[in-house]
Formats: structure tokens, sequence, C-alpha cells
């Protein structure tokens, strides 16, 4: 049972995520539009996974990598072009290559297939086709499930929609082995439950951007209490879900060490945001967990690698 959200006085605008106008090049433009700071986290979500199922040759490494950025690139590129409308209005996004007027929209999305199918064909010939099919189905997911329906018609729009981001590791377990097994469908899981802790840390602060584009975030629907609970809740069963393999022996000391330390830090971080979500204290403490989340996913993914080649 959710609540009905209350009247708050939502958090300025982070001046981190403030966009500065400056004169840019199209070639910025085209990098813009695939978001490579989003991207670098899912490569290391992509790659982790081929070295955690077994011992993958660097040019096979090369190939994923590059066919995954233009995959992830695609779909941030289409990204935009949907959303283009809401981006005017946001001020963390309102001067990106679209509704600053620097790209057409037909520009943008014909760029964005482009390279989408690029790495379909690519990842296809140069790894296997299962890797294809399984990229190209978090192209789809993300444009259509999340983007298209979802992010602005329903609060749980990051719960379910946020699984687009839980296929690389899906991706590198099928270039190494060429199936999926249960150890990808954990990697798979880990990230769908660390998604929505991270990403409505971000919405908390940014309530007003996304008020003024009508999409119905969980704060602006359930109140930030409900969403703050949720957040922890989300967040026990992450860290649970991390330290389970090691009981059932997939990963020994080493990784177990990693992911206590890690996933401790992560909780004490959204504890604060909790005991402080009656006083409206939290924002300082929400903004160092969706920081520290992205740190800490690649982190754990990394310590998987560790484990598994150094650990023995």
């Amino acid at each position: 049972m959710t609540e009905t959200a209350e009247p708050t006085a939502i958090p300025p605008s982070d001046p981190a995520l403030t966009p500065r106008v400056r004169n840019v090049t199209l070639a910025q433009d085209l990098i813009t539009l695939t978001k490579p700071k989003i991207i670098s986290l899912l490569l290391v979500t992509t790659i982790a996974p081929m070295f955690v199922a077994g011992s993958p040759s660097w040019m096979s490494v090369l190939w994923v990598t590059i066919g995954g950025y233009l995959m992830a690139g695609g779909a941030n590129a289409v990204n935009m072009y949907l959303d283009s409308d809401i981006d005017d209005v946001m001020v963390r996004t309102k001067l990106r290559p679209i509704p600053s007027g620097r790209m057409s929209p037909r520009a943008v999305i014909a760029f964005g297939v482009l390279i989408a199918t690029a790495a379909t064909y690519g990842l296809a010939q140069l790894v296997n086709v299962l890797t294809a099919t399984l990229a190209l189905a978090g192209f789809y997911f993300y444009v259509f499930i999340y983007t298209r329906w979802l992010k602005r018609s329903s609060p749980h729009n990051i719960v379910i929609g946020g699984a687009a981001g839980a296929f690389p590791p899906l991706v590198g377990w099928a270039a190494v082995t060429g199936s999926l097994d249960l150890g990808a469908w954990y990697l798979f899981l880990i990230i769908f439950y660390w998604t929505p802790p991270h990403f409505w840390a971000l919405a908390l602060n940014k309530q007003r951007d996304y008020g003024n584009a009508g999409v119905p975030m969980a704060p602006l629907v359930w109140g930030e209490r409900e969403t703050i609970e949720q957040m922890l809740w989300y967040s026990v069963l992450l860290v649970a879900l991390t330290l389970l393999p090691v009981c059932f022996g997939v990963f020994g000391m080493i990784y177990f060490v990693c992911a206590a330390i890690l996933g401790g830090l992560l909780l004490r971080g959204v504890w604060k945001v909790y005991i402080e979500r009656n006083s409206g204290n939290w924002v300082r403490a929400s903004w160092w967990v969706y920081k520290y989340s992205l740190l800490y996913l690649a982190l754990i993914f990394v310590a998987m690698v560790i484990d598994r080649h150094v650990g023995g």
C-alpha cells in the first residue's frame, strides 16, 4: 500500500548536473548521443562476466567491447530522439543535441539505428549469434519497454524497464560460453535489484525536472518517504543477493570480503537517507548514494573476476 505524495519542498538541482553552454562540434554531439559515461559502466558489467564465465581471448573482448558500445550507444541515441520533447524542459537535458537545435531528430534516430545495426551484424559475425540476439533484445527493451511505454506511464518504470540495463552480463556470458546458465541470470538479477535504489536516489534530487516533464517517477507519485523505504528494502535484498553465491561455493573469500564491505557501505548510505526521511535532510545523503552506487556495481563485478582468477 503506497501513500499519497505529501507536499514537500523539492530540493534544488545539484550544480554538478546543471549543463553549461559551450561550443560543440558534430563529432562531440555524436559522442554525446551515445552517453559514454553511462556506457562505461555497462561495459564493465559486460566484460567482467566474460572473465567470470571463462578465459576469453583478448580479440573476443575487443569485439564485444566495440559491439556493446555501439549497441548501447544506438539505444541511447534513439532514447534521446523519443525523449526530445521532455528533454527540452528538464534542466540537465535541455542542452542535448536535439532540444538545443544542433541536430535534427531525423539525423539522431538515423545515427542510433545505424550504429545499433552495425553492432548486431558485427557481434553475430565476429562473436556469435546468441550474443548479438541478446544485445539487440536489450536495445529493444530499453527503447520500447522502458522509454516508449513505462517511463511516462508508471512509477514502476525504473523497476521493470530498468531490466534493460541488466542485459550486458548476459551478453558477456554468451560471448564466452555460447549459452546462458544460472550464473548468467544471477548476474542479471544483481543489476535488476541494484537499479531501483540507484535511480531513485537520483529521482529524489531531480523531482522538479521530472515533474516539469510529466514523468511519474516514484517520489512524485508515492511520495518521498515511501520511495526511501522502497530504496532500503531493495538495497537489503541486493546485498543479500550478492553474498548468496559464497554459500554455494561459487565465489570464495576474496569476493566475500569485497562484497561485504561494499554492501555495508551502500546500506550505511541508504540507512542514513532512511532515518532522515521525516526531517527532509536526506538530500545530501541520497546524492551520495547515487554516486556511490555507480562505483559499487563496478567494484562488485571486478571483485568477481579477481576472486575467480586470483582466488582460485
